[in-house]
């Protein structure tokens, strides 16, 4: 199960700014909030953020201008990072004067006087954005973005003073809590999160829509809606909102199992009865409302996840053109997460939902942790060193297309786990299977952190290992002990940062051609020790048995120090080498 999240407080965002300036020292805390704000609710990438800052003192409340072209929307912000957080409260004047932006960006007189004395990198980028807007009909997002305080009242009046400039423009008040709200998502991964999706409820013959079940917990304040949807209104939730829709989801899509196949015929087929053979689609979300508009019963959802149902809703995506007849059961919960004991509600209820509703294409611990925070900062940051990290279960086309771009390695979290318990745990742990090593009672040993520089030495060792078994069925059942023991040796020139970070930099260019050696040699001894120790006639253990002992890496070690022969011998000739081409590189950096 993933492990409960601790609380984020204002301390937290503080740390987010203060990291994002050691990698851009010239930007005050101030814009630093703005272009954190963008990365986390409108545009995954931390430069397109960057770039989108105005940066003037004559701003006229523009702190940031962002097009989305795809969306066909520009987004405009203005942010106030107070020292204290719902401290301060907004002034009137300052909201008032943020909302008129609606206005000057949809008259073109409005916009000409506001141009007046405008900084020169501001002008640039709002000319650029109401030329989308007035030839391309780009709408309008405004968000005013604050750690203080905003009332209700005013929020919604700002709002109300944006609409008026047309039905493509809107504006969001976001403030106080509800940035820690956001914070709390992106450090879950889901992040830019899809602040509102309308569900249209299926309707006609045979439908009775007064059967939409609304069930309401006072105690837990937790609301829950169950109805029909036609098919196609799932894939078109799926074409708006896109894979961001699955975040909280601890698989991604899995592609052509027999389940999803089975989907397809169904649909292909007998789409009339594809509503009684699926179990249906859960989402979670913050808030969601039945309205009625026009002609049309829909559900309001804000900041809506599916977490049950990913495979149905891809699959209706593609296939749902053909099957207009074919309806589908939707779950909507809303749950609040208002105070500390109810985020860490909202945390437990995802993770037991998920458990205990995603049985078809059965869940597995490894898929359990995937959406755990250290997993997700750990996905992060090796993303800044050009690894793809697949923290979740998905098809090789969905582990590309949803990496965007084409990252020089792939690393899944299975082998990190095998590497990382190898080296500092037992082996036969590993041994017995990587699904484990997600288990509660190993987890936090094999994920102590989320530094690369932890795992990635490991990693790249069992690469060594991984060759120099290669073509030698015993060498598989002594590998993870080999690997301990080789760790245990060359760890030893790699205690320092530094040292580690120039170890995997030689491993992304070349190689340790020593460290083959090592790795043979040691091999060569391992299997000399059970060969020792295997017992005689029909006693005798098999290699597999063998090496799956508890603590065999300790009588190894013992044995090798004592009887390691020529083994031990030419091992640590080959040591020396690698230990010297370590030093050589330490003199050239």
């Amino acid at each position: 199960m993933k492990s409960s999240s601790p609380a984020v407080t204002y301390m937290d965002l503080k740390n987010e700014i203060r990291d994002m300036r050691e990698r851009y020292p010239s930007l005050k805390d101030s814009d630093l909030f703005v272009a954190w704000f963008l990365k986390c609710f409108v545009t995954e990438s931390e430069e397109d953020a960057v770039h989108a800052l105005t940066g003037g003192a004559k701003d006229k409340s523009l702190d940031a201008v962002f097009i989305d072209d795809p969306a066909k929307k520009v987004f405009i912000v203005q942010g106030k990072f107070r020292q204290k957080l719902e401290k301060a409260k907004e002034h009137r004047s300052d909201l008032m004067a943020f909302a008129d932006l609606a206005s000057v960006f949809t008259d073109k007189d409005a916009f000409a006087g506001y141009m007046e004395n405008l900084d020169t990198a501001a002008a640039g980028k709002a000319e650029v954005a109401f030329k989308r807007m007035s030839q391309r009909g780009y709408s309008l997002q405004l968000y005013y973005v604050t750690t203080g305080g905003c009332s209700d009242a005013l929020a919604k009046e700002s709002e109300r003073v944006a609409r008026r400039a047309g039905k493509t423009v809107s504006l969001d008040v976001i403030a106080g809590k509800r940035i820690l709200k956001l914070l709390s998502d992106y450090l879950d991964g889901v992040a830019p999160p899809i602040p509102l999706l309308e569900l249209e409820i299926e309707s006609g013959q045979g439908i009775d829509l007064s059967g939409v079940l609304k069930r309401y917990d006072g105690n837990l304040r937790i609301a829950s809606w169950v109805f029909p949807v036609n098919v196609r209104h799932i894939a078109d939730m799926y074409d708006q909102a896109g894979i961001r829709l699955f975040a909280r989801n601890v698989r991604g899509f899995l592609g052509s199992t027999a389940i999803n196949e089975d989907m397809e015929t169904t649909l292909e087929k007998e789409p009339d009865l594809f509503w009684y053979y699926n179990n249906g689609i859960t989402i979670i979300c913050d808030k969601a409302e039945k309205l009625e508009l026009s002609d049309r019963l829909v559900m309001r959802i804000v900041n809506p996840q599916v977490i049950n149902g990913q495979q149905t809703t891809r699959t209706l995506h593609r296939k749902a053109a053909r099957s207009s007849k074919a309806s589908v059961l939707v779950r909507v919960i809303s749950v609040p997460r208002d105070t500390e004991q109810e985020s860490k509600r909202f945390d437990g209820l995802v993770s037991k939902i998920v458990a205990a509703t995603n049985w078809q294409n059965a869940i597995r611990a490894s898929d359990l942790m995937a959406n755990d925070r250290r997993q997700i900062d750990l996905e992060r940051n090796l993303r800044k060193r050009d690894y793809q990290y697949l923290r979740k279960r998905q098809s090789k086309s969905e582990a590309r297309r949803h990496a965007g771009v084409r990252h020089r390695y792939i690393v899944k979290k299975e082998e990190l786990a095998q590497a990382s318990a190898a080296c500092d745990m037992d082996p036969s742990i590993v041994r017995r299977g990587k699904e484990q090593l997600f288990e509660e009672r190993y987890y936090s040993q094999v994920f102590p952190n989320a530094d690369p520089n932890y795992y990635l030495p490991r990693y790249w060792l069992i690469h060594y290992i991984a060759y120099v078994a290669r073509g030698y069925p015993e060498r598989a059942y002594a590998k993870w002990v080999v690997t301990h023991f080789v760790w245990q040796v060359i760890s030893q020139v790699l205690k320092t940062r530094q040292q580690r970070e120039l170890f995997i930099r030689q491993n992304e260019r070349e190689n340790f051609p020593a460290l083959y050696k090592m790795c043979n040699l040691a091999f060569k001894g391992a299997l000399a020790f059970y060969r020792a120790r295997r017992g005689a006639g029909e006693k005798a253990m098999d290699v597999s048995s063998f090496f799956q002992r508890r603590g065999l890496h300790k009588e190894f070690a013992a044995y090798w120090a004592r009887n390691g022969g020529k083994y031990k011998t030419q091992f640590n000739a080959w040591m020396r080498k690698f230990t010297a081409h370590m030093r050589q590189l330490e003199k050239e950096r």
